[in-house]
């Protein structure tokens, strides 16, 4: 928790918030590049097995995401 507290970082919950809120506020800072999500990789539909596979592996670094 120290390392938290020295990037500014919150620890406690916010039990008050709503889901709604919160997703505005994660999407905010994505869209503002304040928070980077890793793609390790990106599967079409056809081929989650494949994407399951990858994923029993537990080397990746980043989501698995699914294509349109």
């Amino acid at each position: 928790m120290q390392r938290a507290a020295e990037i500014g970082a919150r620890t406690d919950g916010r039990h008050n918030a709503t889901a709604r809120e919160i997703l505005v506020e994660l999407a905010g800072l994505v869209a503002s590049g304040a928070v980077e999500i890793p793609i390790a990789a990106v599967y079409p539909l056809d081929r989650v097995a494949d994407a399951f596979a990858e994923l029993e592996q537990r080397h990746i670094r980043g989501k698995i995401a699914p294509a349109p």
